[in-house]
């Protein structure tokens, strides 16, 4: 007898769909079953027999409880299962929402499943995982957590793109690191779709091939390419891979460099970093260490770092910079390189003399 499956992606904020719940879909349809995804606290059209909920950043625990809360009273006799990034990093204290079971990590009989985009007919993007993990095992990252060293390899991925989207999204959280990437090169330039790599690409292991085979997709996005300049230790490799993207038919302009503050650096270190992004001709965009397992976001204050400090790097994205990102004008370049140190650097009483 078929089932009725609800899917819930409870009420935070995200730009992108529940890929998993959407995948859960196709796997439970070809079990015979229905499906019907919910956003938030609603009522569906038909009474489940199960409810998946799934979860994000810690952080966000919040509306995971209210949802679970929601559908268990709602639907006493109906099973609620709770995945996600929150339960599997976190699975004592997601167990507390009331949730029947909790998944941790990936289900693998879903894993290698088109999405049922059907449930999702506003969406215009293929979100792929060419690969799973990440051999890098970075203390500030979910991911080894989650998924592990690279695993999950694929050579192709023409089967995970649906027909009717304009954009091919990658997830990889090191997508440079599959053996195959050279193979899914050339799928991509016969597709002929904008690409996002939305998690980044590891700076680390661009070379001149891999540069000359990202100068040859296309780019949506005004940021074409995200890289990460976490430490100083990686000064080297990311200069070298901004020279090599430039030189293969993508801008500067269109680089977009992550800096780690507020982890394992001091404000000097950032500084650093942020002048050496911008004397490189790329965008610097602050990203703010938040704990593995933090329940309130914004709330953590490293030992190199004070509250000041922080609200200092946060209103100067909001005054002198834009979208939260530093862009490499020369007025920003001047004022960060002529400062004698970091407070300098942040004051704002200065910023009308910004030059863009």
């Amino acid at each position: 007898m078929s089932e009725h499956i609800l899917l819930v992606e409870p009420d935070y904020y995200t730009q992108y769909p529940p890929i998993g719940l959407l995948k859960l879909s196709t796997y439970e349809k070809n079990q015979g079953n229905s499906t019907e995804l919910i956003r938030g606290c609603g009522i569906p059209l038909k009474k489940p027999n199960k409810i998946f909920i799934t979860s994000l950043f810690t952080w966000s625990w919040r509306p995971v409880w209210r949802a679970v809360s929601y559908y268990k009273k709602k639907y006493p006799s109906a099973p609620v299962y709770l995945g996600g990034i929150y339960a599997s990093l976190m699975p004592k204290h997601a167990r507390l929402s009331g949730a029947d079971f909790i998944n941790e990590g990936i289900l693998p009989e879903v894993e290698s499943l088109m999405p049922d985009y059907r449930l999702r007919p506003d969406w215009d993007g293929s979100i792929i995982f060419s690969s799973r993990g990440c051999n890098r095992n970075c203390g500030f990252c979910a991911v080894p957590r989650i998924e592990g060293r690279l695993t999950a390899k694929k050579s192709s991925i023409k089967k995970m793109v649906w027909l009717e989207h304009s954009r091919i999204i990658f997830f990889d959280n090191n997508f440079l690191w599959n053996e195959n990437k050279f193979d899914i090169f050339e799928e991509l330039i016969e597709l002929d779709k904008s690409v996002d790599f939305n998690q980044g690409l590891d700076a680390r292991l661009i070379d001149e091939e891999i540069a000359e085979n990202l100068g040859k997709l296309k780019y949506e996005s005004s940021n074409a390419v995200r890289l990460a300049y976490d430490t100083l230790g990686e000064k080297k490799a990311v200069e070298n891979a901004i020279q090599l993207l430039s030189e293969n038919n993508i801008k500067k302009r269109r680089i977009f460099v992550y800096a780690l503050f507020n982890y394992e650096d001091t404000p000097e270190t950032f500084l650093e970093r942020v002048v050496d992004i911008l004397n490189w001709g790329a965008v610097c965009y602050p990203m703010r260490f938040e704990p593995l397992k933090a329940l309130e976001k914004n709330s953590h204050i490293s030992d190199n770092w004070t509250k000041e400090k922080i609200e200092a790097v946060q209103s100067a994205r909001r005054v002198i910079g834009f979208g939260g990102a530093f862009p490499p004008y020369k007025g920003l370049v001047d004022k960060f390189q002529n400062a004698s140190n970091f407070d300098q650097a942040f004051e704002l009483r200065e910023c009308k003399e910004v030059i863009r």
